[in-house]
């Protein structure tokens, strides 16, 4: 005798409140492979994902092939997925993009978001979503370093990466600590999925734990087996780990002076106002012993400047913070207009 699961899902709001209704009982889901030149591995990935789920109606497979050169997509069709093909190679961030929009126009209650590399077991996809399905949570992600018992190989310096980046991105996020933040094996309700608003081209990881923790969405993280390095070929994000993190630390930059304007510009202003006070302070004690300001007398210009710039910085960080009230009201309104618009269930071959 089976027991029939209660899938519920999660309505966060801006406000903070955080009421609860249950999934439609055709819950559908729909698993994302963005994929650039992955013939070696689409296939057997496609196979491997569960066409049944507790709690799912129905499971579809859409493909985003990223400007690939070989027959990835072919191979993608043959195994029965649908394919959102881009002419050129656009990046990760700009594939995942195209795959959620093309998963929400199929109506997709929860949508799971995998790498086409094989690296990640298509198996465990049941495990991921089930705390979307049953608890009502709105967004999920896979973490690699929770179980030791579950810890991938990979190089030393990757892992103290990783270790770098979850202390960021917990430190500005300042909700629940998670222990992996850079996994691309993730899953999303419908409303989370509608609610997200990303830039990053390059990535996407990194940025939507801020942009989704600025929004109150209710996020956990499951402990997964992950394969340490890819079978075929180079990761295309972090084949070189500078450029990663550079880049990275880019979008991420952004996404804290989008969504925390306050803390961004005004640990500015601190910094400039705490070098002005310290050079300045340091000229007036050796005045006070010497009764002269030379050879120092310059750093009372430079310190006057650094607190002029501290007090602008100041100012501007409150104007920022104004501006920030008015971008939020307008991703709800957006949020508002992509839930009203029905699903039309359309996968275009190509959409750039």
């Amino acid at each position: 005798m089976t027991t029939e699961l209660k899938p519920v899902e999660r309505i966060e709001s801006v406000d903070g409140a955080d009421p609860v209704r249950p999934l439609a009982s055709a819950t559908r889901l729909v698993v994302i492979l963005p994929a650039l030149n992955e013939s070696a591995t689409i296939a057997n990935v496609i196979e491997r994902i569960p066409r049944s789920i507790p709690g799912i109606a129905s499971v579809d497979i859409i493909v985003v092939d990223d400007g690939s050169t070989d027959e990835t997509a072919h191979l993608a069709r043959q195994g029965g997925a649908d394919v959102v093909r881009h002419p050129t190679n656009l990046g990760v961030g700009a594939a995942f993009a195209s795959g959620v929009e093309a998963a929400l126009s199929r109506g997709a209650d929860v949508i799971v978001n995998m790498d086409a590399d094989g690296q990640f077991r298509p198996e465990d996809i049941p495990e991921l979503v089930a705390p979307i399905v049953r608890e009502g949570f709105g967004f999920v992600t896979c973490t690699r370093f929770a179980d030791r018992a579950k810890l991938p190989e990979m190089p030393a310096i990757k892992l103290w990466g990783n270790r770098m980046m979850c202390r960021l991105i917990n430190a500005i996020t300042g909700g629940p600590k998670f222990s992996d933040v850079s996994c691309g094996f993730r899953a999303y309700s419908r409303n989370t999925a509608l609610k997200l608003n990303l830039f990053g081209r390059f990535t996407y990881t990194q940025e939507s734990f801020i942009d989704l923790a600025a929004k109150g969405i209710a996020m956990t993280e499951v402990p997964l087996v992950v394969r340490g390095e890819r079978e075929h070929g180079k990761s295309r994000v972090a084949s070189n780990l500078w450029r990663y993190g550079f880049r990275s630390l880019t979008i991420i930059l952004r996404a804290l002076r989008d969504w925390r304007p306050l803390l961004f510009f005004g640990s500015i202003a601190l910094l400039f106002v705490f070098a002005g006070l310290v050079l300045v302070g340091f000229v007036g004690f050796v005045w006070l012993l010497t009764g002269r300001t030379s050879p120092w007398t310059s750093l009372i210009t430079i310190g006057g400047v650094s607190l002029v710039m501290g007090v602008s910085f100041a100012v501007l960080s409150l104007v920022a913070d104004q501006i920030g009230r008015s971008r939020r009201i307008q991703e709800e309104l957006l949020y508002l207009q992509r839930r009203s618009k029905p699903a039309s269930n359309p996968v275009a071959e190509s959409v750039q």
